[in-house]
């Protein structure tokens, strides 16, 4: 979700010993110019080395999930009320969502990184959960649609999240959530859209916050 390489980032020059990584994100959901691919290769080669440096945690994520794999769906309808009840559940700053709704070769794509897999998105959401410092996700629309002969959901969102690093900065994004669905009425395309450009993500996440948690 928003600002992901960024955070990536910074997780990296604190909590591995890897030396020196410079990742400048400069992409925006407002530019109509596509993510060079060296920030792709370089937000790619970064969660690689977030997961190296956390292997013991990778198998009870798993099971945090794959207990929903049981449930039957059968309506676009059904996603949708799946969807609203994991944002309710805040499930990006838990990590618990619903993975019986995805398809296993899922692709998940935001303005700075790209990956296939919903195994790889639980790993993913696990290793950014314990940056979050009194995090919130607010749901603020959510909808079906139907568009080249296929269903989709649309859900709109705001993130609100201080991250636990020495200066505290505070993220604050609204973006919003295309889950695109094949015939089966799982989703195959999970693609986000942000309200800033990700240089603007990395300037939140370098500005120091010393307000209260309410604030």
């Amino acid at each position: 979700m928003a600002a992901i390489c960024c955070v990536y980032a910074l997780q990296t020059l604190y909590h591995s010993r890897v030396g020196n990584l410079n990742l400048r994100c400069c992409s925006s959901a407002k530019d109509k110019r596509e993510t060079p691919r060296w920030l792709k290769v370089a937000v790619s080669g970064v969660t690689e080395i977030l997961r190296i440096f956390a292997p013991g945690k990778e198998r009870s994520n798993r099971m945090d999930y794959t207990k929903k794999d049981e449930l039957s769906i059968y309506s676009v309808d059904d996603v949708l009320m799946i969807l609203k009840s994991d944002y309710e559940n805040a499930y990006f700053v838990t990590g618990d969502f619903t993975s019986a709704i995805y398809a296993e070769d899922c692709i998940f794509e935001d303005p700075t990184i790209k990956f296939t897999g919903k195994d790889l998105y639980a790993r993913n959401l696990k290793l950014l959960v314990p940056f979050f410092d009194h995090p919130s996700i607010v749901l603020q629309k959510i909808e079906k649609g139907f568009k080249y002969e296929s269903n989709f959901v649309l859900a709109t969102w705001k993130l609100r999240t201080y991250l636990k690093l020495p200066w505290r900065p505070l993220i604050s994004i609204e973006g919003n959530t295309v889950y695109d669905l094949n015939a089966d009425f799982k989703i195959v395309r999970h693609v986000e859209s942000w309200n800033v450009s990700a240089l603007q993500a990395v300037g939140q996440i370098f500005t120091p916050s010393f307000g209260r948690h309410g604030e």
